[in-house]
């Protein structure tokens, strides 16, 4: 594998911008009502998925980047609930919420697996 020598070079960064994407795709759906609620909220947190990755990663100290990356795995629990309300409300189908559940947990657990190679000691990090 080689040497990571950029946040661009981590696959759970790349993944992250391929979860923006998808998340952006699915509020396209909401109404036009929900403009600055659920869909502003469902694109501000997964835009903060990857951005917190690469500022933790950019900050050069361990660290630094659990911490951001414990902020990545909030604004994943964010995206799940918010997705999950949208479901709940009728403005996205199953199988649309079931894709980014799916996402969500494979990058969550990429996420689990970066901090656990910090060395720092965390809640969440186990």
């Amino acid at each position: 594998m080689p040497p990571v020598k950029s946040y661009r070079d981590l696959l759970v960064w790349q993944k992250a911008m391929g979860f923006v994407a998808l998340c952006y795709r699915a509020s396209d759906k909401l109404p036009t009502g929900e403009e600055y609620g659920l869909k502003s909220q469902i694109r501000r947190a997964a835009v903060s998925i990857p951005t917190n990755i690469a500022e933790g990663h950019e900050r050069g100290n361990p660290r630094e980047l659990a911490r951001f990356l414990g902020y990545s795995k909030g604004s994943l629990a964010e995206v799940e609930t918010l997705s999950l309300l949208a479901l709940e409300f009728g403005f996205i189908a199953q199988d649309g919420v079931d894709d980014i559940l799916e996402r969500a947990s494979e990058i969550g657990k990429m996420v689990n697996g970066l901090v656990r190679s910090t060395g720092v000691k965390t809640a969440t990090a186990r």
